[in-house]
């Protein structure tokens, strides 16, 4: 075993100077949504701005609901995605054929919904997501839960947790889950989808100082 510092994903960026601030600060990936009921939710046009500025530097990840195969590919094409995030009900035969074009493919598992942790064996994915499942809107929802109940997950399958993460909580979530990665988004923000970046600034820092004693590769 080895110490290892989590990857960080800052989810749900809208503005190009936020995804550009939150990089410099030492972000490993941004993530852009194409969801349209989420109010983070962005045109292929502005998605394109964020991903050309930052191209090169951190990974740009799509995230997107129950999507068909050539709508995601037109994003990806589009946007030039690094990887893809689904978050739905998509089939295992979706992911397959994704990561046939060459992408990385990462599946959201729910902990209390569909697609379930017991169903990682049917997703031939790059990593996955796992978040409680409740809410009214795909995604996290601010909602807090044991992220120990990840832990074992982790022991078998590339892991990134997600879910009411915030610069006061991540160090728990850390040390109780051994994720290879976490995703943040709104518990970084000052409103939806506008990113405080000393809130940022804050978590990132929290991150790096909970080295794990875990064998792993990085994930983005």
């Amino acid at each position: 075993m080895s110490n290892y510092t989590p990857q960080v994903k800052i989810c749900g960026l809208t503005r190009v100077e936020q995804a550009l601030q939150c990089t410099d600060l030492g972000a490993d990936a941004i993530g852009c949504v194409f969801y349209p009921k989420s109010p983070r939710h962005l045109t292929d046009d502005r998605a394109g701005e964020i991903c050309s500025a930052v191209r090169n530097r951190v990974k740009t990840v799509g995230v997107f609901v129950n999507e068909s195969f050539s709508s995601i590919m037109k994003r990806v094409e589009c946007c030039q995605l690094s990887a893809v995030q689904l978050h739905g009900q998509e089939s295992p035969e979706l992911v397959l054929r994704l990561c046939n074009e060459n992408l990385q493919v990462i599946k959201a598992l729910f902990i209390d919904g569909n697609p379930s942790l017991k169903d990682a064996e049917n997703y031939p994915a790059s990593a996955f997501l796992v978040e409680c499942g409740q809410g009214k809107l795909p995604g996290g929802n601010a909602l807090q839960w044991n992220w120990d109940q990840a832990r074992s997950f982790g022991e078998k399958h590339p892991l990134i947790i997600a879910g009411g993460l915030s610069p006061e909580n991540i160090s728990h979530a850390i040390k109780v889950s051994f994720p290879h990665a976490v995703d943040v988004s709104s518990g970084v923000e000052s409103s939806p989808g506008y990113k405080d970046i000393d809130k940022v600034s804050l978590f990132l820092d929290a991150v790096s100082r909970c080295g794990i004693n875990k064998n792993a590769e990085k994930i983005f």
